[in-house]
């Protein structure tokens, strides 16, 4: 039992520190999205959201183990600060959807002018 629980534990611990987790809450999007701009404290974060702070904390955690942000600690502050290089996995699995809705968008304007030229 102690064996299935652990295992379990990593597992879902493994979850978490994959790119495609971190940016799966439209929360953690947002977050992400917020300290592309500029590093923040976790008080600026949390400034931005209509959630609990504990909330917030537990997002930026998920944020820290999927290692898209670093946390750094300046006296009594902590600041967020992104780790854009971290997100290219997501870019190159986004970039081969744009090319293929591209494609889909140039056949579908391509049809609608045909339309328009038959209706004339």
């Amino acid at each position: 039992m102690i064996t299935f629980i652990f295992v379990t534990k990593r597992l879902l611990f493994d979850m978490r520190r994959d790119v495609f987790q971190a940016i799966a809450d439209p929360v953690r999007r947002d977050i992400i999205g917020l300290l592309s701009n500029e590093p923040l404290t976790v008080n600026m974060v949390a400034e931005n959201f209509e959630i609990s702070r504990p909330a917030i904390s537990k997002h930026l955690k998920i944020l820290k183990e999927c290692d898209i942000i670093d946390i750094d600690k300046q006296g009594r502050e902590i600041y967020c600060i992104i780790k854009p290089e971290k997100l290219v996995p997501v870019f190159f699995w986004i970039e081969q959807y744009r090319k293929l809705w591209e494609e889909k968008i140039d056949s579908f304007e391509h049809y609608l002018n045909e339309l328009q030229s038959k209706n004339k």
